[in-house]
């Protein structure tokens, strides 16, 4: 079994990413909970700017689930176009505007069993909703989150699932809402996937990341041309 982080050196971990971003907010542009419903949903395997791009213009009209249908799936598509899984999604967030229509009162549901019975809403749309618009204490795990995670040693989980139960059993309490956020955007902005950058990361010293200590060793000035080590 791989090393974990110690409870007390978890909350240590949280609090210096709670110092960075005293306040962290989701990077997906919204209006109401449809409209974050929507974007998470478009968000899957796409990044954020690009999910923001592509609905700056069609969240200004487009932001009921009535408008939405009356919109169309043909329309939608070019709207979305600039984005992976264009298609798909556009079929999805069709369905699932008909679906809020016609289940419950057009209004995005606080329960994660029927946000997960949307079409193309998984486990991780819901804890973002649940979160970001109920003020649920859930954490989302996305490729940052599952990277940060098992890097740092929050977690050790081989599957989101594994790493979301791990990662809720460590996290405490006071940083719970905030985690998601937290760690993904350490992960979307300092613990990169090819090339993590440790020697400014505030946690280097926490992280049980293995690379992560040549990186900072690497940082260092070599010493001068011939000279001589000490002897001991």
């Amino acid at each position: 079994m791989a090393k974990r982080l110690t409870k007390a050196k978890a909350k240590e971990l949280y609090a210096r990413l709670a110092k960075v971003r005293p306040d962290p907010k989701t990077e997906l542009d919204y209006v109401n909970p449809y409209t974050l419903l929507v974007a998470v949903v478009m968000s899957a395997q796409a990044t954020d700017k690009g999910v923001n791009r592509a609905t700056a213009e069609l969240f200004k009209t487009v932001n009921t689930p009535e408008k939405m249908v009356a919109f169309g799936e043909e329309k939608l598509g070019k709207q979305i176009q600039t984005i992976g899984l264009w298609r798909n999604k556009a079929k999805n967030v069709i369905a699932l505007s008909e679906a809020l229509i016609a289940n419950h009162n057009s209004e995005v549901p606080h329960d994660r069993e029927a946000l997960e019975a949307l079409p193309g809403v998984g486990r991780k749309t819901a804890n973002v909703v649940l979160m970001e618009i109920f003020g649920e204490g859930t954490i989302a795990v996305d490729t940052h989150v599952f990277r940060v995670a098992n890097r740092t040693g929050l977690a050790d989980g081989k599957t989101p699932a594994d790493v979301e139960t791990q990662l809720m059993r460590i996290t405490p309490p006071a940083y719970l809402h905030g985690a998601h956020h937290w760690l993904i955007l350490h992960g979307r902005y300092t613990c990169l996937a090819r090339k993590p950058e440790c020697p400014r990361c505030v946690i280097a010293d926490i992280c049980l990341y293995q690379p992560k200590t040549r990186a900072i060793a690497s940082t260092k000035k070599p010493a001068p041309s011939g000279a001589k080590s000490k002897k001991r």
